[in-house]
């Protein structure tokens, strides 16, 4: 029979004909007939009263299967978790039998047809199969060293249970570098501070037998320390400040050139801006927050002037790339860069030589600070060196497409 025929009740067999009410009816009928009730509506009650008790005693139709969704095929379940961004299992007894394209790609397509239990292999996760409760579990190194996921087990109606990965790497990647963040900035912060009270208090218990000569290079390096402390606080502020925004695209009109050349003499300063050497074209129009590019270039000159020979010129060099981009490049003739330093030159407080750059006054942010706005203006940053020849950073900014 098709599911969609009309349903006709079963036929009456002689182990299901209602004896007792037949007899009843029988009877009363017999009653009417003799109270001079017209015999064809008699009949007609006899008939009724028998149809009544062959749709009591029917067979109850049979049940259709539910149409609203509330049960699912294998087929079904595997369509609706396919493309979830998070990695989600489905088992029966403990055995995968759909692992969707996210779990595929965490675990393999291997895992179809294990046990949960040995596709995963970690304690935190198989403690979690074993309960027989709804619950979730941190696990490290599922896949790859130092990756963290939360594993969330549901079950479902008979041996079915769901589970999810939910991957929470980049949150614990995030907390470690704030903390480690705090602590380097509180260990910078406390170096310059010692040395100020240090010498204040030497300068206050000798003040009368302290000879002169000697009090002036106290108080030299105090004025030394405390530059150092207010030029680390200020960096700080500037970092804080451009994290906040870098996801707002600047909108004023910038003209690029005179702006490097202006912020190349002030980063370099009055002392050292005879070793400046431009090569600028132009005009350049960017889309930029011009305070924020003056910054990127008074730190890119600063670093060069610091870390170049003395003497040495650096070089500023403004030109086209290609008909929609921009290139600043800064150079310098030093000692160079040890190519494992590269990719690590962008962290706070890195410093390939500390001492070195302690004493020349860096704070170790300065890179920091020109990776987030070049960010911010959607450009691109490029660090080469060579050792014993120098250090080039290149800069790469979208040219303003409005610009006449």
């Amino acid at each position: 029979m098709r599911a969609d025929a009309p349903l006709s009740p079963p036929p009456m067999n002689a182990s299901r004909i209602p004896w007792p009410g037949l007899v009843i009816a029988l009877l009363t009928c017999l009653t009417l007939l003799s109270f001079g009730l017209d015999g064809w509506s008699v009949l007609a009650v006899f008939v009724v009263w028998i149809g009544t008790l062959w749709l009591v005693r029917a067979e109850p139709p049979p049940q259709r299967p539910p149409t609203n969704g509330a049960s699912f095929s294998r087929e079904s379940m595997g369509d609706l978790f396919e493309h979830s961004e998070a990695p989600v299992l489905v088992t029966d007894r403990d055995r995968v039998i759909i692992a969707n394209l996210a779990a595929r790609g965490l675990l393999g397509s291997h895992v179809i047809g294990q046990d949960a239990r040995m596709a995963l292999r970690q304690p935190e996760a198989v403690r979690l199969l074993d309960r027989s409760a709804d619950g979730s579990a941190v696990v490290r190194g599922l896949a790859r060293r130092g990756d963290i996921w939360r594993v969330n087990r549901k079950k479902l109606d008979g041996d079915l249970a769901v589970i999810e990965f939910v991957n929470k790497t980049a949150e614990a990647d995030i907390s470690r570098a704030h903390t480690d963040f705090v602590a380097n900035a509180s260990h910078e912060l406390r170096t310059p501070l010692a040395s100020i009270i240090g010498y204040v208090e030497t300068l206050r218990e000798d003040v009368d037998d302290l000879d002169p000569k000697m009090a002036d290079k106290f108080l030299s390096t105090i004025q030394r320390e405390g530059k150092r402390l207010q030029d680390l606080v200020s960096d700080l502020m500037s970092l804080s400040r451009i994290e906040a925004e870098k996801h707002d695209l600047p909108t004023d009109q910038i003209e690029l050139s005179s702006l490097v050349q202006s912020a190349a003499r002030d980063g370099a300063g009055s002392e050292r801006a005879e070793r400046l050497d431009f090569e600028t074209a132009g005009p350049f129009f960017v889309r930029g927050d011009k305070q924020q590019l003056e910054q990127l270039v008074r730190n890119l000159v600063d670093n060069a002037m610091k870390y170049g020979i003395a003497d040495s010129p650096v070089t500023v060099r403004l030109h086209p790339r290609g008909e929609n981009r921009v290139r600043l490049t800064v150079t310098d003739r030093g000692e160079g860069i040890a190519a494992e330093h590269i990719p690590h030159l962008t962290r706070r407080f890195y410093r390939t030589d500390p001492g070195r750059s302690r004493a020349s006054g860096g704070t170790g942010l300065g890179l920091a600070i020109v990776k987030h706005i070049v960010e911010r203006h959607r450009g691109r940053l490029d660090i080469e060196s060579t050792l014993g020849e120098g250090t080039r950073v290149t800069v790469t900014l979208p040219l303003d497409s409005d610009a006449e």
